[in-house]
């Protein structure tokens, strides 16, 4: 048993373990409605988007949270504006505004004297990098998250699988969009400092759609997905560990593998039958 508590004994894995489960759980229950919707381009960009909010908390002394989320969220609400005040289509939207916030964060980075590794970091991801200060930011902010998933569990799901009867039945469904949008970059926010910009697409996306894989239930799949984010990235975590690599990689490695896993061997894989979803509201094969 020497070879699985030997980390536990550095605090800075017990944090890293903490923050990485906490990721896991926070991305799967967002992700889980984006892939329903099938969004997941938009996590990608407001993850880029992000990056200018970074650099200037770092050139004023701010916390790069709060510069990340003012970034992300202001860009997924600019994203939802723009896509239903201009007609354009949402990725489109989401093409132009993350190249241009990109495009700002290299920017403002290029005029930054000398090479910064704190900003690096949030490119690559450092989850052994995060301390207690960071740990309880996290805390707060995908508690956040989570609470107000649960709070408006009933509309957000009505939302997916039936936006019109939502929207007939007196849910302000454009207003929830909105809200829907800032909680996908309050949880991208979440996980910059676990795996960074490049890869934080992947946490928000894999574990939801293995789950995908592996039921036809709503409420079983964000479960699933939760298991399967929390694992990874313990796994991803002890594997970087003990094999000396890049942590943030390495959970979305594990995660990748077993999206490979249950894409082949699944009851829904590449080798099973196929069998039709249950008689129910159905999104991309997943019953409400």
């Amino acid at each position: 048993m020497e070879w699985l508590l030997e980390p536990l004994s550095s605090p800075i894995i017990v944090r890293a373990l903490l923050a990485s489960a906490l990721v896991g759980v926070v991305c799967a229950v967002v992700g889980t409605y984006v892939v329903l919707r099938g969004i997941a381009f938009i996590g990608d960009a407001v993850a880029h988007a992000a990056f200018p909010g970074v650099v200037v908390a770092y050139m004023v002394g701010f916390s790069f949270y709060l510069g990340a989320a003012v970034a992300a969220v202001g860009t997924a609400l600019a994203i939802g504006f723009v896509t239903k005040r201009s007609g354009l289509r949402q990725d489109t939207s989401i093409g132009v505004l993350f190249a241009g916030m990109f495009a700002l964060g290299i920017f403002l980075f290029s005029t930054i004297d000398g090479y910064v590794a704190d900003l690096f970091s949030f490119l690559l991801g450092n989850v052994l990098a995060i301390g207690t200060g960071d740990l309880v930011a996290l805390v707060i902010m995908g508690s956040g998250v989570i609470v107000t998933v649960a709070i408006l569990w009933k509309e957000l799901l009505y939302a997916t699988f039936d936006p019109l009867g939502a929207a007939a039945s007196g849910i302000k469904v454009d207003r929830l969009e909105y809200l829907f949008l800032a909680l996908v970059a309050l949880t991208i926010v979440v996980s910059l400092q676990a795996v960074g910009i490049i890869l934080v697409v992947a946490m928000l996306i894999t574990p939801a759609a293995t789950a995908q894989l592996l039921t036809v239930r709503f409420t079983r799949l964000m479960v699933l997905a939760a298991l399967i984010g929390i694992a990874s990235a313990v796994v991803g975590l002890y594997l970087s560990y003990w094999f000396d690599v890049a942590s943030g990689a390495t959970i979305v490695l594990v995660q990748t593998s077993a999206f490979v896993v249950a894409l082949v061997l699944g009851p829904r894989g590449l080798l099973a039958r196929r069998r039709p979803a249950p008689a129910a509201d159905v999104v991309d094969g997943v019953a409400a």
